[in-house]
């Protein structure tokens, strides 16, 4: 519930578990002032009814309101021809709209695989660096790895001077 203090008017956001049903005393965080809040009295405040309704305001609306439903149905045909217009061009545009997200998705595929090959370009190569760095601590843990890196290397030469002679 909200609640306004009455001294500043400054209002607050408080839970309704919070106020018990006799009511309790409050304390307002910006101006400190101590009031008494009882839930019930603000309720029935809002209930209250404090304007009279006159009946020629009602007819006078009530008229108003038939002469717009005649000039409502004269307009009618009108909408519906430019609804009908409208829906066309929806759905011209919604076709457009198709072929395009096609042409993208398409294109996205294309980027999304070139961009992974080149994430593992780039991480086969760390690698082989990171290798080539640590290859003497790991030859003398794994003695057997000695020609599985030396062969590698050498594929990988064979490999750069192909690409070399390419160019």
């Amino acid at each position: 519930m909200i609640i306004t203090c009455p001294n500043c008017n400054k209002q607050f956001k408080i839970d309704n578990s919070l106020i018990p049903d006799e009511g309790r005393d409050l304390q307002c965080g910006s101006c400190n002032h101590i009031w008494f809040y009882n839930a019930q009295e603000k309720n029935n405040e809002v209930l209250e009814l404090k304007q009279e309704i006159i009946s020629e305001d009602i007819e006078t609306k009530a008229e108003n309101e038939n002469k717009e439903d005649k000039i409502e149905e004269k307009q009618q045909p009108e909408e519906i021809i430019k609804t009908e217009i409208n829906n066309k061009k929806r759905e011209k545009n919604s076709e457009k709209q198709k072929k395009t997200t096609t042409l993208k998705k398409t294109e996205n595929k294309g980027s999304k695989f070139f961009s992974y090959l080149m994430v593992f370009i780039i991480s086969f190569i760390a690698l082989i660096i990171l290798l080539d760095t640590l290859k003497t601590p790991l030859i003398n843990v794994f003695p057997g790895l000695e020609i599985v890196l030396f062969n590698l290397f050498e594929t990988l030469q064979d490999i750069k001077l192909f690409i070399i002679d390419l160019t």
